[in-house]
Parts: C-alpha cells; structure tokens; sequence
C-alpha cells in the first residue's frame, strides 16, 4: 500500500425526509444568501423543490435560483452562475439535483472566488484551493459528486468534456434521501448502477500490491450494485435496495476505496469523449467503454481480473487456465449490464465507428503521451479500445 492523506469533510444527512431541515445545515455552515441550483422541472413538480424554500425562509436565509442545468452540464450554464452569485451577493450555492447539477454548483463556486476564467481549472493541472461553500440535495445516485471533490463540465466550444478538482470543491454537506431517487426511470437508475460500479473500477484494477483492505471494500460495493441494482429496477418504491444504492454511490467516489493504490480513470477518460459527441448519459457511455477496455487490457495481469471473477462474479476459480476465470468474469459484468437496460457497444449506444479518429484525436496525445494508470494506453491503444467496443 502507497503512503496517502485522506480528508473528506462533508456532513451527510441520510434519511427520510431529510430535505426539509436543509435551512438548518445551510445556517449551520454558515451561509446567508443561496443560490439554487438545479436542473429540469422534476424537483419543481416532485414539490422538493418547495420543501427546499420553505426550509431556507424558515431559517430566515434570502435565495436566489437558477436552474436548467442539462445533463453533461455545460460551461454557459457556469458562467450563468457566476455572475448570478457576484451580482447578488451569494455566499453559499445550495445544488438540488444529481451529479450534473453538483458539478455545475461546484464550478460556479469555484468561478466566483477566481479573477480568471473557471475553465482554466478544467484546462489546466490546477487544483480549486478557494470555493464559495457548497451543500446538496441529492436525488440521483450515480457521480458521487455529493462527496467527492471532483466536477466534469462540457465547453461548448469545441465540445470538451474535462474535469477539475480539489479539496475545495466537497460540499460541506449532503442530504440524502433514498425516497427522492424513487421515481427515477428504469434506465437512469441503471446509468447510475454503472457509474457507481464504474468509479470502484478504476480504483480496483490498481499495480499497487498489498491492498487488500481496499480491495475487498471495492468488491463489496460491486456485489452491493449486483444485489440491490435489479431489485431497485424491478420495485422503483424499494427503500431499502435505493437507500443501499445511494450509500454506495458516495462511498465508490469520495475515494475512501481508492486511497493507498494507484488508479487507472483511461475508461472515464475515453468515455467522456462518446457523452461530449453524442450527448449520451454518462452511464451508458461506461457499460460500452468498460468491458472493451477490460478485455483489451485483461493479460496485463490475469490474477486481478480473476480474482474479481471469483469474489465477485461467483466464477470457479480454473487454476489450471486462470485467464479462462479472467474472461469468464468479464462476460457476466457484461451480461449484468445487458441485463439492467444498459448499450454494450457502439450501435446500442448510437455512436459510430467512422467517428473513432475523431475522439481519438479529441483526447490529444501528443508522441510518447498516454493515459491510464493501470496500463498505459497510446492513441493507437484508445483507437482499438474503441473498434472493440463496436461490436
């Protein structure tokens, strides 16, 4: 195990009915004038939205709103916010909604305490060291954003989807309520099952050796999503199975199961390039990257992907061909993403192949440039990474 420092401060608030005491968190952490920040119409007609006011004019704190926040939120939206906030003086961004919303809120706060452009975070290796507070109110479990300090916003121009991150950017709490992810469709809750598995992914096919505490943290969430992701889909109203998927979400990406170990991330990173051109959901897009990159990278070192074949995908253990234990787990991760609704290539998903030049190009590697950690992968490695995630 690598030496490592871990701070994750954010307050969770888990539970039933939770939302209706955010004007109590936001005052306890100091906020004065909100901003709300959240997406569509489905928190204004679900009424959270109105719980979430009535909290805040309890507690006798002003707000302003913006919403609008689109899926693989975008940079205009951020500018949007900035202003907002510097014009009404806002000192607290309050995000009501899922991982695009937060991320949106964390770019905003990041915006408003720099005298640059936000992108420069996004574009450049500088981490956010000042932000306007943060808190949320989750109702998709998925990025994991409620806890991490991480934010992926898409630049319109030129369709760049990159990321930023620093201590800075973890909001300094989160309500969580399983109710509010109980009307999510079938499909969305299947796109944050795959985040969720996805995020544990890049931190468990690691070169770091001994770190089997993390190890077997990683391979308890994945069988978490295994059991509790078909109940979820098969009774939205499950509690219990939705409540286990939201603990999940925030535990796979605020990178308590990721510390000690190196990471890979060339699997979200090729992946980013599918949702910035296609404008496909973030999920999706990871059911058709991730198994392609699994079987292209799998010889690399059999007895990891056999191991996570047999603790978690229940496959014998052949001692005698353990690369055949190695396949065979990669087949049933992709039969359970088959299973929950989730593309597991190109066509399902919408993308094309004559695009693959394009998105590699897109990734920007310079000669002798790569990306991954686990393997490092050139641009002809991304461009046959994606050929096999065609078929």
């Amino acid at each position: 195990m690598q030496d490592f420092n871990f701070y994750s401060p954010t307050y969770f608030v888990f539970g039933k009915d939770k939302e209706n005491l955010v004007g109590h968190y936001v005052k306890r952490f100091g906020g004065s004038k909100v901003l709300i920040h959240y997406g569509g119409g489905s928190v204004i007609r679900s009424g959270l939205m109105d719980r979430v006011k009535a909290s805040l004019n309890k507690e006798g704190i002003d707000f302003v709103e913006l919403g609008g926040v689109q899926p693989n939120p975008i940079d205009s939206k951020v500018y949007e916010g900035i202003n907002l906030c510097r014009k009404e003086g806002v000192d607290f961004i309050l995000a009501v909604g899922g991982g695009s919303t937060i991320d949106s809120a964390k770019a905003i706060a990041a915006g408003v305490k720099y005298d640059g452009d936000f992108w420069d975070f996004y574009s450049k290796p500088m981490p956010v060291t000042d932000a306007v507070k943060i808190g949320t109110v989750l109702t998709i479990p998925a990025a994991g954003s409620e806890g991490s300090g991480d934010s992926v916003i898409t630049k319109t121009d030129g369709m760049l989807k990159w990321d930023a991150s620093g201590e800075a950017l973890r909001p300094t709490f989160s309500i969580m309520n399983p109710e509010l992810t109980m009307t999510l469709p079938p499909y969305q809750t299947a796109c944050g099952i795959t985040d969720i598995m996805a995020h544990v992914l890049e931190r468990y096919f690691t070169n770091t050796k001994d770190v089997e505490i993390t190890d077997r943290m990683c391979e308890s969430i994945l069988q978490t999503m295994v059991k509790e992701g078909p109940r979820a889909i098969a009774n939205p109203n499950d509690y219990a199975a939705r409540a286990n998927i939201m603990w999940a979400g925030m535990v796979a990406h605020n990178n308590l199961v990721g510390v000690g170990r190196e990471q890979d991330w060339s699997s979200h990173r090729m992946e980013h390039e599918l949702s910035a051109l296609y404008d496909v959901a973030h999920g999706a897009g990871l059911a058709v990257m991730f198994p392609a990159w699994m079987k292209y990278v799998v010889k690399h070192d059999i007895n990891r992907f056999a191991q996570i074949a047999v603790r978690v995908w229940n496959v014998p253990m052949d001692f005698a061909n353990p690369e055949a234990t190695a396949l065979e787990g990669i087949n049933r991760f992709e039969k359970f993403l088959s299973s929950i609704g989730m593309p597991i290539n190109f066509e399902q998903l919408g993308a094309k192949e004559e695009d693959i030049p394009k998105m590699v190009e897109r990734i920007g590697l310079k000669d002798g440039e790569t990306i991954g950690g686990f393997v490092k992968l050139t641009s002809k490695d991304i461009e046959n990474i994606y050929r096999l995630a065609v078929n």
